[in-house]
Order: structure tokens, then sequence, then C-alpha cells
């Protein structure tokens, strides 16, 4: 159940939040977006490593995104150091769900612990494999849970890391989009190959 619950969080992000975002605020379509990003989504997928999807997801939003290098080489490393979105999410669905493994109810002020220390944790978590799992610990030590709770959701982890990272990769390139737009890109062209793809 926790494994489906983080898993439909992160679907719900990538497939809802993002492409809401990219639509009403960048105005472009998410499609062709998503549809340029399939190289770097892949990369991120496959290592769970945003800093490894880091030279793909750049080749993408500038080449079929159509944004700037300029802005791209800006937004993305930045992306890939702070913006964890899939990571804060994950550390507080694990949260929430070891208090409520060892029967401890967590009271509306810690639960709002649990939010700002996901947010900061994400922030601070190196862009590997499994340093959403490393920054757990911090959390559970802030509001008072075991940390032996870590062993019990690192079983499933792995898989989740891949979707995570993936999630945050593609929150960076949509916020690479937004930024663009925001500074009059027209990104024409959006989710087709360069001409030198061709």
């Amino acid at each position: 159940f926790y494994f489906v619950i983080v898993l439909a969080g992160l679907l719900w992000h990538a497939l809802v939040s993002l492409p809401l975002l990219l639509r009403f605020v960048a105005r472009v379509n998410p499609l062709r977006h998503y549809k340029g990003m399939i190289p770097a989504i892949l990369t991120a997928f496959s290592t769970s490593s945003s800093m490894a999807a880091l030279p793909l997801t750049i080749e993408s939003v500038t080449t079929r995104s159509r944004v700037s290098h300029k802005i791209a080489s800006f937004t993305l490393p930045i992306g890939a150091t702070v913006n964890m979105d899939g990571t804060a999410l994950y550390e507080c669905v694990a949260t929430i769900f070891i208090a409520q493994l060892y029967g401890i109810e967590l009271t509306i002020l810690q639960q709002t612990i649990v939010v700002l220390m996901a947010l900061l944790a994400s922030i601070g978590a190196a862009g590997i494999p499994m340093a959403g799992l490393v920054m757990l610990t911090i959390i559970l030590n802030t509001v008072g849970l075991p940390l032996e709770g870590v062993g019990i959701v690192m079983a499933g982890d792995r898989l989740l890391d891949m979707f995570r990272t993936t999630v945050n990769v593609i929150g960076d390139s949509c916020g690479a989009v937004i930024i663009a737009r925001s500074e009059g890109e027209t990104l024409e062209g959006m989710g087709e190959p360069a001409a030198n793809e061709e």
C-alpha cells in the first residue's frame, strides 16, 4: 500500500500537476514537451541519478523543447541540485508510513515539520541514487521516529528511486520551459527533433 501511494503521488505530480503548469503558466503543449524529453526521462529512470541525466536533460530541453542554451544551462544544473520535488513527496509519505507502522500518531505540528523538513532535505539531497533515503533519517530524527523504520522502506526503495528521479528531472525541465516563456522565448517547434537530429 505504501509503495502504491508513493507511486500514485509521483504519477499525479508528473502527469497532472506539472502538465497543468506547462499549459496554464508557460502556455505550451505538455505532450510536445514530454515527447522531447524522452531521452532524459529514460536516462533518469535507468540511472536513478538526476546528475547522470543532466547532460541529456540540457540537450533535450535545448534541442527539442527549444529553450535557449543560456536559460537551460543556468536553470537545469540548479534544478538538478535543489529541485527534488519527487524526493520531497516520497519523504513525506515514507515518514507518515513509518509513524503509522510504529503506531505513533503525528500531531498537525509534527506533520507540518515533516513537510518543511522534506522540502529542506530534498534541497540538500545529492543527485545520486538513494540520496533521498539518507535524508529520510534526518526527518525521522527531527520528529522523534525510530531510525529503524528506514530499513523497512529500504526494501522497495530502488524502484521508487527510479520513479522519483524521473519526476525530479521532469520537474527541472518544466521549470526551464516556464522560465524561458517568462523571458519571452517562443519555443517554436517544441517537441520536434532539431535539424541536426534528422
